[in-house]
This record gives structure tokens, C-alpha cells and sequence, in this order.
């Protein structure tokens, strides 16, 4: 999308006054509806974003309604998406255009559902054929091990750190639902935690083992008073401020230990979410549970974590197959000649 200066131009144009029948108006009563329903703060970011970089396309065109927009104009836009490049030259990826057409596809088909407009003009768009996501593969038990022995429990960081890391890999959370936990959504005596507001705006309870547990609990009990500063803090995982630690923060000190550990596969905190996904799946996990534990919506995408390695393929295999071993198998005869061969 846009680069940072080009967007807030945007955004403040999709903020400032306008008529109440006028495109703006329409996709602010549009993000307005989405908070009334509950969505959470990152899918209404990536649909403002979406919005007011639409909005900035059409005003260039003098299309100043959303009864204007008709499918030849959205794939106008749709071409414009994919001619445009970024600052360094790259162009947007198709995952993006995609993801940016389905958000216009949200907004029209609300529209016609609340009676604003007759039709959807982007129902028959055409969405770019994204390709299959496929993930680093995921850290051995070993290699893991080595990852959480890095920080110094020690000192308060470190022990913060450890509990951390613990939780990422015990309970598979996202990035951003780590950051939004609280020291209320711990529940030592059942072995649960609560994830708010996940990605969606949807809750749910993801278990957490017997070791991690313990680890949050040295940080709560030693580490966490002597980073809290103000009383009604609630947040687990503080700064050095005693605020609440932030996206980038997470990823920045999950990294650190992975390179600590000569770890070299991209990702930091996902890294640990895929790696718990593959080691259950690996020692027998129905994958429907998986898909709960990470809290998706649909089983596809938990597919997504199925990749299993060329080593454990090779496992199953000779367990499985009648010809993988020579007592299985019954051998050629050995030629006395290699010119039988």
C-alpha cells in the first residue's frame, strides 16, 4: 500500500468532513459498525488503511458516491494495485491486492445489506491467485530447548523473558494476544489461559503446560513487582517503564534469543506458534485440536502448519513400508560382472 506520508494524507482525508451521502461519510459509519460489533483493533487498522487508500483513488477520479463505483471502475483499481510499487521498487504482493479487494468486497456488501446500495459492484471481481503461504519449518525439541536456556533468570528481564518465551511455545498465542494478556487471564488452579479479543474480536481458552505455568508464576512472584510502576497496571508482560510491552518489543526479544541460538529461520514470535503446531501434530494431535488451540476459523488455514520435515517423512516411512528394510525385502542377486548391469 501507500507509503507512510502517502496514507496519512489519505486518512485524514477519510476523516475530514463530508457530505453525508459522500464516500467518506459511508466508510466511516462503515468502521464505525465494525467497532459496534466488535472487532478488534488490527483488522480495523488493515480495513482503514484499505479504505482511505480507495478513497484517495476515486477523489483523484472526481467519483465522489459509492453509487458511482461499478465493476469496470474496480478493475481499473484493481490494475492500479498491481502496477503500483513501493518505495524501494517492489511491487504490491498478490496476498496484498487480494487482501485489499476482499476489504472493498466487505464494505460493498455491507452497503447493499443495510439497504445503501442495489447491488455489490465488486461481487464479480475477480480476487488475484495468491500464492500458497508456506511456512520456515518449525524449530526441533532440542533446538527449542537451546532458545529458552538463553535468558538470564536471574536478573528481572530475563526471568520476564523466560516466562515469555515458555508461554509462546506452550500455548501457540500470537504475537499481538500475548501482548493483550493480563495477569487475569492466567488460571493457575485449571492450566488455562484466556485469549481476548484474538484475531477476529474473538475470545477463546487455549491451554498451558505444568512448566510454563511455573515460569509465570516466578515472574509474577519476583520479576513483575520490580517492573510495575503504576499500581493498576494489569498488563503480564512490562518494559523496563513499566508499561505494557508492544508488538515491536515482543519480537525484538524473541529474536534476540533465537539468534542467541544460532536459530537462522525468519519469524520470531509466529516462529514459535508454527513450531508448537508442528511438534504436537508430529507426535499425533488431531489437527482439528490444533486448529483450536490456534484459534482459526477454518481448517484450511491451520493446513498451512501441516508441513511436516523430509526427516520425519523419512521416519514413518521405513516403520511403515514392507521394502524400506532388507529383512523385509527380497534383494536382486548380486551380478558378477558390472557389465550384466
Amino acid at each position: 500500500m501507500p507509503r507512510n506520508g502517502d496514507y496519512g494524507e489519505r486518512r485524514r482525508q477519510l476523516e475530514a468532513p463530508s457530505a453525508p451521502d459522500g464516500m467518506a461519510a459511508w466508510m466511516r459509519r462503515y468502521l464505525d459498525a465494525l467497532v459496534v460489533q466488535g472487532y478488534g483493533p488490527e483488522l480495523l487498522r488493515a480495513r482503514r488503511q484499505t479504505l482511505a487508500v480507495f478513497l484517495g483513488w476515486c477523489s483523484e477520479r472526481g467519483l465522489l458516491r459509492p453509487a458511482e463505483i461499478t465493476l469496470p471502475i474496480l478493475e481499473r483499481y484493481q490494475r492500479h494495485l498491481f502496477q503500483w510499487r513501493k518505495a524501494d521498487g517492489e511491487p504490491l504482493s498478490l496476498r496484498g491486492q487480494a487482501l485489499a479487494i476482499t476489504h472493498l468486497r466487505h464494505w460493498f456488501r455491507w452497503l447493499v445489506r443495510h439497504h445503501h446500495l442495489p447491488t455489490n459492484p465488486a461481487s464479480d471481481l475477480d480476487l488475484p491467485r495468491a500464492p500458497r503461504v508456506v511456512l520456515p519449518e518449525g524449530l526441533q525439541a532440542a533446538e527449542m530447548e537451546a532458545v529458552l536456556a538463553l535468558p538470564d533468570v536471574d536478573a528481572v528481564q530475563g526471568l520476564r523473558d523466560r516466562s515469555l518465551l515458555e508461554l509462546l511455545y506452550s500455548t501457540g498465542v500470537r504475537r499481538q494476544e500475548a501482548r493483550n494478556l493480563s495477569i487475569f487471564d492466567l488460571d493457575f488452579v485449571h492450566g488455562v489461559v484466556r485469549v481476548r479479543q484474538g484475531k477476529g474480536g474473538k475470545d477463546r481458552i487455549v491451554p498451558i503446560g505444568e512448566r510454563a505455568l511455573a515460569w509465570v508464576r516466578r515472574y509474577l512472584d519476583s520479576a513483575r513487582p520490580q517492573l510495575v510502576v503504576a499500581p493498576h497496571e494489569t498488563a503480564l508482560f512490562l518494559n523496563r517503564f513499566g508499561e505494557r510491552l508492544g508488538n515491536n518489543g515482543l519480537a525484538t526479544i524473541v529474536r534476540k534469543y533465537l539468534e542467541g541460538a544460532g536459530v537462522r529461520q525468519r519469524g520470531a514470535c509466529h516462529l514459535f506458534r508454527h513450531t508448537m503446531a508442528t511438534q504436537m501434530l508430529e507426535n499425533g494431535a488431531d489437527i482439528r485440536y490444533i486448529q483450536e488451540l490456534l484459534g482459526h476459523e477454518r481448517l484450511d488455514t491451520t493446513q498451512i502448519y501441516t508441513h511436516v520435515s523430509i526427516g520425519k517423512l523419512k521416519e514413518i516411512h521405513t516403520a511403515t513400508h514392507p521394502t524400506a528394510k532388507l529383512g523385509r525385502a527380497v534383494l536382486p542377486p548380486q551380478d558378477s560382472e558390472a557389465g550384466d548391469l
